[in-house]
């Protein structure tokens, strides 16, 4: 009986809504006077401590996690357009991390930071969660390899062949046919840039992120008779 190899590669992609958004915050303040600038951001981070820890609850939310690990203090002498140094400047940032299970939420807090003096809104990350991280994975994964059985199918049928028996099935790059290729799972998230209102009462802030795309890639040879 004739058999022929045929090696493929699955695909498979799956989008869904965020569930989490981690946003990234820094309390930062300079001045000519070590001691005070310190104190100002420490006196604002438990400003804002105090306002995470009103809304976290682990379990519920709105706020699922949050953290505050970053402490950087130091001094520099800047330089003017006319390349003469300045005066000593002292500078001291504290960073926060805080995991967000309610949009609407995220949002009102947000706003109200944005105009609150020492404090910087970084990045957003949105996420799955854990649990329905991994069972989407699962799915995309399970997609993707009855991509390769589809694929290598067709192929079989276009040169007179009708069965396939699954040889081997592999991460990209495994087999040994494609050294270098791209990871097998990957998880896009986007964020959309946000603008908070103004003092003079422009509308709310609202948050809308992107769908997450999460996809697999495998690699698969088949035998067919």
């Amino acid at each position: 009986m004739s058999e022929t190899v045929i090696t493929v590669q699955g695909q498979h992609s799956a989008f869904h809504p965020a569930e989490r958004a981690t946003v990234q915050l820094t309390i930062g303040f300079d001045g000519p006077q070590r001691g005070q600038v310190f104190d100002a951001a420490n006196a604002r981070a438990d400003e804002l401590r105090g306002r995470i820890t009103t809304l976290h609850d682990g379990k519920v939310g709105p706020i699922t996690w949050w953290s505050s690990d970053r402490l950087q203090v130091w001094s520099d002498r800047p330089w003017n357009q006319e390349g003469k140094q300045l005066p000593l400047v002292h500078r001291a940032r504290i960073g926060f991390t805080a995991k967000f299970s309610d949009f609407e939420i995220l949002a009102k807090f947000l706003e109200e930071l944005a105009s609150v003096e020492g404090v910087t809104i970084g990045s957003i990350e949105w996420a799955l969660t854990e649990a329905h991280r991994t069972a989407v994975t699962a799915e995309v994964r399970t997609r993707a390899v009855k991509d390769a059985i589809d694929k290598a199918t067709v192929y079989a049928k276009a040169i007179g062949l009708g069965e396939v028996r699954a040889a081997a099935i592999a991460d990209p790059g495994m087999l040994g046919d494609q050294a270098g290729a791209s990871g097998h799972i990957e998880m896009a998230m986007a964020s959309r840039a946000f603008k908070a209102a103004d003092a003079g009462g422009g509308p709310a802030l609202s948050l809308k992120p992107e769908d997450i795309e999460v996809s697999a890639t495998v690699d698969a040879r088949f035998v067919a008779s």
